[in-house]
């Protein structure tokens, strides 16, 4: 697998408009975090650099083909002298295949407070899973090996109240990443795709799952290092009709609330 610095390093072809490379894979279909992370990245590189992205929302239209490049064409919508927007429209053979806005904020101050961070296993007392017995945490390892993943068992999760479904990991770089703030937010907006959908899919592991991103949100709340050990505390509240609706808070490992994340995916099931 290419390395994350790579894999964001666009290509400017003219104002506004980007070319993402196409990477060695495994999947079938371009990975959703990889188009989310590229198009946050082409946002950015037409905002004032005093400016931050606080929020972005995303759709996913159409599977892109991986091993195609990806045109990023970037409309300005506002700068403003708090905020900036940005419209992402993601093109591959010509057809839009994803769908972006994204908000930046220029640092304020204001009032202040946080959710804890659940009560979990630190890293080192998890298995990493490129060593773990279970076949549904090793296949991870094997399309994102630059990554090091611990899944917390579901015997050891503090069930929330009421929860339907929950999965919580522990995940960093394996290798030291560059100091940009920049490289690490979209670092995470690439690596918060990941597992996502699979905490819908928890108590449903013996059933035949067709599964894909529909729609993804993101909140940056503080600064944080992606190659340091973050907490991806994942819930699924509810899922029918072929979707599954799947919610995420992610922690450092000092238990700073860092970002949050929602997302609707497809879980369809074979018709009877």
């Amino acid at each position: 697998m290419a390395k994350i610095e790579d894999i964001l390093a666009l290509e400017r072809i003219e104002n506004d408009i980007f070319r993402g490379i196409a990477t060695e894979t495994l999947l079938q279909r371009t990975f959703g975090g990889q188009v989310a992370g590229q198009s946050l990245v082409s946002a950015v590189r037409t905002v004032d650099p005093d400016f931050g992205v606080h929020s972005l929302h995303g759709y996913f239209l159409r599977p892109g083909n991986p091993d195609k490049s990806i045109v990023y064409q970037v409309e300005r919508m506002r700068d403003g002298r708090s905020f900036a927007t940005r419209r992402v429209t993601a093109v591959q053979d010509g057809k839009a295949i994803f769908t972006m806005s994204a908000s930046f904020h220029i640092e304020d101050h204001g009032i202040e407070h946080q959710d804890v961070m659940p009560a979990v296993p630190m890293p080192d007392e998890l298995t990493d899973a490129m060593d773990s017995p279970d076949p549904e945490y090793r296949w991870v390892n094997r399309e994102w090996s630059e990554w090091e993943f611990r899944f917390v068992p579901q015997d050891r999760i503090v069930r929330r109240d009421g929860s339907a479904s929950q999965q919580q990991l522990w995940f960093r770089s394996r290798l030291p990443l560059p100091d940009d703030p920049v490289l690490h937010v979209c670092t995470l907006a690439y690596m918060s795709d990941m597992t996502l959908l699979g905490s819908s899919m928890v108590i449903h592991r013996d059933e035949d799952i067709q599964g894909a991103s529909l729609d993804h949100a993101m909140w940056f709340m503080r600064p944080f290092r992606a190659d340091d050990w973050l907490l991806y505390d994942q819930t699924s509240p509810a899922a029918g009709f072929g979707r599954a609706l799947t919610q995420g808070r992610i922690f450092d490992s000092r238990g700073q609330f860092v970002a949050a994340v929602v997302q609707e995916g497809l879980s369809r099931t074979p018709r009877p």
